[in-house]
Protein backbone atom coordinates (compact mmCIF):
# COMPACT_ATOMS: atom_id res chain seq x y z
CA UNK A 1 0.00 0.00 0.00
CA UNK A 2 1.22 3.18 -1.38
CA UNK A 3 1.64 5.55 2.02
CA UNK A 4 0.69 9.27 1.98
CA UNK A 5 2.96 11.78 0.38
CA UNK A 6 3.19 15.04 1.52
CA UNK A 7 5.29 17.85 1.13
CA UNK A 8 7.35 20.23 3.37
CA UNK A 9 9.47 23.14 2.33
CA UNK A 10 11.82 23.50 5.42
CA UNK A 11 13.36 20.09 6.10
CA UNK A 12 16.53 19.73 7.71
CA UNK A 13 17.06 15.99 6.46
CA UNK A 14 20.04 16.28 9.72
CA UNK A 15 17.44 15.32 12.36
CA UNK A 16 16.05 12.24 13.57
CA UNK A 17 12.49 13.70 14.45
CA UNK A 18 10.73 16.47 12.41
CA UNK A 19 7.80 18.60 13.75
CA UNK A 20 5.14 18.88 10.69
CA UNK A 21 4.24 23.12 9.57
CA UNK A 22 0.75 23.26 10.90
CA UNK A 23 -0.94 22.83 7.51
CA UNK A 24 0.11 19.43 6.85
CA UNK A 25 -0.23 18.35 10.39
CA UNK A 26 -4.37 19.18 10.04
CA UNK A 27 -3.85 17.26 7.03
CA UNK A 28 -2.41 14.05 8.27
CA UNK A 29 -4.63 14.26 11.71
CA UNK A 30 -7.34 15.58 11.21
CA UNK A 31 -8.41 14.97 7.33
CA UNK A 32 -6.57 11.85 7.24
CA UNK A 33 -7.22 10.40 10.64
CA UNK A 34 -3.34 9.61 10.81
CA UNK A 35 -2.23 8.14 14.14
CA UNK A 36 0.90 7.47 16.14
CA UNK A 37 2.83 4.60 14.83
CA UNK A 38 1.42 5.09 11.26
CA UNK A 39 3.86 5.95 8.43
CA UNK A 40 4.10 8.42 5.54
CA UNK A 41 6.29 10.08 2.96
CA UNK A 42 7.70 13.94 2.99
CA UNK A 43 9.46 15.59 0.36
CA UNK A 44 10.73 18.81 0.05
CA UNK A 45 10.92 19.49 -3.81
CA UNK A 46 14.37 19.87 -4.32
CA UNK A 47 15.29 15.96 -4.15
CA UNK A 48 14.54 14.63 -0.42
CA UNK A 49 12.41 11.99 0.29
CA UNK A 50 11.62 10.98 3.62
CA UNK A 51 9.72 7.59 5.29
CA UNK A 52 8.45 9.03 8.68
CA UNK A 53 6.94 7.14 11.40
CA UNK A 54 3.77 9.18 13.24
CA UNK A 55 4.47 9.55 16.94
CA UNK A 56 2.61 12.34 18.48
CA UNK A 57 -0.70 12.96 16.40
CA UNK A 58 -1.39 16.09 16.75
CA UNK A 59 -3.44 18.29 14.83
CA UNK A 60 -1.56 21.83 14.72
CA UNK A 61 2.05 19.65 15.21
CA UNK A 62 2.41 16.38 14.46
CA UNK A 63 5.65 15.07 15.53
CA UNK A 64 7.21 12.25 13.26
CA UNK A 65 10.40 10.12 13.38
CA UNK A 66 12.65 9.75 10.45
CA UNK A 67 12.86 6.09 9.55
CA UNK A 68 14.87 6.42 5.81
CA UNK A 69 16.16 9.68 3.96
CA UNK A 70 16.56 8.83 0.14
CA UNK A 71 18.18 11.68 -1.86
CA UNK A 72 17.62 11.65 -5.68
CA UNK A 73 19.52 13.65 -8.03
CA UNK A 74 17.63 16.29 -10.41
CA UNK A 75 17.07 15.50 -13.79
CA UNK A 76 19.75 16.41 -16.51
CA UNK A 77 17.75 18.20 -18.77
CA UNK A 78 16.72 21.56 -17.86
CA UNK A 79 13.27 22.65 -19.42
CA UNK A 80 11.78 25.39 -19.76
CA UNK A 81 8.41 26.81 -20.95
CA UNK A 82 8.16 30.26 -21.16
CA UNK A 83 4.04 30.54 -21.75
CA UNK A 84 1.93 33.41 -22.13
CA UNK A 85 -0.84 34.08 -19.62
CA UNK A 86 -3.96 33.25 -20.74
CA UNK A 87 -7.46 34.91 -20.72
CA UNK A 88 -9.27 31.74 -18.86
CA UNK A 89 -7.35 31.25 -15.66
CA UNK A 90 -8.73 27.34 -15.30
CA UNK A 91 -6.70 26.38 -18.72
CA UNK A 92 -3.39 28.22 -17.55
CA UNK A 93 -3.53 26.21 -14.00
CA UNK A 94 -4.39 23.26 -16.21
CA UNK A 95 -1.22 23.51 -18.01
CA UNK A 96 0.35 23.98 -14.41
CA UNK A 97 -0.71 20.78 -13.56
CA UNK A 98 0.37 18.97 -16.39
CA UNK A 99 3.19 20.47 -16.82
CA UNK A 100 4.59 19.31 -13.32
CA UNK A 101 3.35 15.83 -14.11
CA UNK A 102 5.21 15.57 -17.16
CA UNK A 103 8.33 16.71 -15.56
CA UNK A 104 9.20 20.30 -16.37
CA UNK A 105 11.94 22.08 -14.65
CA UNK A 106 10.83 25.98 -14.98
CA UNK A 107 8.00 27.93 -15.72
CA UNK A 108 8.10 31.09 -16.76
CA UNK A 109 4.98 33.08 -17.33
CA UNK A 110 5.36 36.25 -19.75
CA UNK A 111 3.09 38.94 -20.79
CA UNK A 112 3.32 39.58 -24.49
CA UNK A 113 0.96 42.32 -26.70
CA UNK A 114 -1.50 40.56 -27.38
CA UNK A 115 -1.84 38.71 -23.76
CA UNK A 116 -5.21 39.60 -21.75
CA UNK A 117 -5.37 38.25 -18.50
CA UNK A 118 -2.20 39.77 -16.49
CA UNK A 119 -3.81 38.78 -12.58
CA UNK A 120 -1.61 35.88 -11.57
CA UNK A 121 -2.30 34.98 -8.24
CA UNK A 122 1.63 33.31 -7.47
CA UNK A 123 0.86 31.60 -4.24
CA UNK A 124 -2.49 29.51 -5.68
CA UNK A 125 -0.29 28.75 -8.59
CA UNK A 126 2.33 27.39 -6.74
CA UNK A 127 -0.09 25.37 -4.55
CA UNK A 128 -1.57 23.84 -7.87
CA UNK A 129 2.38 22.89 -8.80
CA UNK A 130 2.66 21.36 -5.08
CA UNK A 131 -0.71 19.25 -5.71
CA UNK A 132 0.57 17.94 -8.84
CA UNK A 133 4.11 17.16 -7.75
CA UNK A 134 2.83 14.84 -4.95
CA UNK A 135 0.07 13.20 -7.25
CA UNK A 136 2.96 12.37 -9.64
CA UNK A 137 5.33 11.52 -6.33
CA UNK A 138 8.10 13.44 -7.45
CA UNK A 139 10.42 14.73 -5.29
CA UNK A 140 11.26 17.67 -7.52
CA UNK A 141 9.05 20.79 -7.25
CA UNK A 142 9.17 23.36 -10.71
CA UNK A 143 10.42 26.66 -10.14
CA UNK A 144 7.56 29.17 -10.69
CA UNK A 145 8.56 32.66 -11.99
CA UNK A 146 6.57 35.57 -11.30
CA UNK A 147 5.38 37.03 -14.92
CA UNK A 148 7.76 39.05 -16.87
CA UNK A 149 7.26 41.16 -20.13
CA UNK A 150 7.89 40.10 -23.75
CA UNK A 151 11.00 41.85 -24.06
CA UNK A 152 12.44 41.18 -20.78
CA UNK A 153 13.33 37.42 -21.70
CA UNK A 154 16.08 38.32 -23.85
CA UNK A 155 17.76 40.61 -20.76
CA UNK A 156 18.56 38.20 -18.18
CA UNK A 157 17.70 34.61 -19.78
CA UNK A 158 20.35 32.17 -20.78
CA UNK A 159 19.42 28.71 -22.49
CA UNK A 160 21.92 26.92 -25.34
CA UNK A 161 18.78 26.00 -27.01
CA UNK A 162 16.84 28.38 -27.68
CA UNK A 163 12.88 27.80 -29.16
CA UNK A 164 10.25 29.53 -30.31
CA UNK A 165 6.35 28.25 -31.31
CA UNK A 166 4.14 30.35 -33.17
CA UNK A 167 1.53 30.26 -36.53
CA UNK A 168 2.95 32.65 -38.72
CA UNK A 169 3.32 30.43 -42.20
CA UNK A 170 7.08 30.92 -41.78
CA UNK A 171 9.92 28.09 -42.65
CA UNK A 172 10.08 26.34 -39.17
CA UNK A 173 11.70 22.92 -38.08
CA UNK A 174 9.56 20.16 -36.64
CA UNK A 175 10.18 19.97 -32.97
CA UNK A 176 10.78 16.12 -33.17
CA UNK A 177 13.99 17.17 -35.38
CA UNK A 178 15.36 19.74 -33.32
CA UNK A 179 19.01 18.57 -31.55
CA UNK A 180 18.17 19.89 -27.90
CA UNK A 181 20.78 20.55 -25.30
CA UNK A 182 20.63 20.03 -21.33
CA UNK A 183 19.46 23.81 -20.79
CA UNK A 184 16.14 24.27 -23.48
CA UNK A 185 13.84 27.05 -23.59
CA UNK A 186 10.48 27.32 -25.66
CA UNK A 187 8.50 30.36 -26.36
CA UNK A 188 4.45 29.77 -26.15
CA UNK A 189 2.45 32.83 -27.05
CA UNK A 190 -1.20 33.75 -25.87
CA UNK A 191 -4.36 32.88 -27.62
CA UNK A 192 -4.08 35.68 -30.57
CA UNK A 193 -0.52 33.92 -31.12
CA UNK A 194 2.67 36.40 -31.21
CA UNK A 195 2.94 39.75 -32.91
CA UNK A 196 4.73 39.91 -36.00
CA UNK A 197 7.34 42.29 -34.12
CA UNK A 198 7.29 39.48 -31.10
CA UNK A 199 8.38 36.79 -33.67
CA UNK A 200 11.18 38.98 -34.95
CA UNK A 201 12.68 40.12 -31.68
CA UNK A 202 13.09 36.03 -31.03
CA UNK A 203 14.77 35.61 -34.31
CA UNK A 204 17.18 38.15 -34.06
CA UNK A 205 18.17 36.66 -30.06
CA UNK A 206 18.64 33.55 -32.15
CA UNK A 207 15.46 31.60 -31.35
CA UNK A 208 14.65 28.94 -33.50
CA UNK A 209 11.22 28.70 -34.75
CA UNK A 210 9.60 25.05 -34.56
CA UNK A 211 6.46 23.08 -35.58
CA UNK A 212 4.44 21.12 -32.70
CA UNK A 213 2.69 19.22 -35.36
CA UNK A 214 -0.04 19.95 -38.60
CA UNK A 215 -2.88 21.35 -36.33
CA UNK A 216 -3.49 25.06 -34.98
CA UNK A 217 -3.21 24.41 -30.94
CA UNK A 218 -5.18 26.12 -27.91
CA UNK A 219 -1.92 27.71 -26.51
CA UNK A 220 -2.14 25.63 -23.18
CA UNK A 221 -2.01 22.58 -25.82
CA UNK A 222 1.00 23.79 -27.56
CA UNK A 223 2.75 24.33 -23.95
CA UNK A 224 1.80 20.83 -22.97
CA UNK A 225 2.94 19.19 -26.31
CA UNK A 226 6.28 21.02 -26.48
CA UNK A 227 6.89 19.93 -22.54
CA UNK A 228 6.14 16.56 -23.68
CA UNK A 229 8.43 16.36 -26.89
CA UNK A 230 11.35 18.31 -25.05
CA UNK A 231 10.87 16.56 -21.69
CA UNK A 232 10.93 12.95 -23.31
CA UNK A 233 13.37 13.93 -26.60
Amino acid sequence: MQLPYFYQKDIDVSKTQLVLSEETSKHCVQVLRMKEGEQLQLTNGIGNLLTAEIIAANKKNCIIKIIKTQSHQSQTKRISITISLLKNASRFEWFLEKATEIGVVEIIPIITKRTERQYFRFDRMNSILIAAMLQSQQTFLPILHEPILYNEIFKSLNFETKLIAHCEEDKKVDIKDIVTSNNTQILIGPEGDFTPDEIALALQHNYQPVSLGNTRLRAETAGIVAATLLVNH
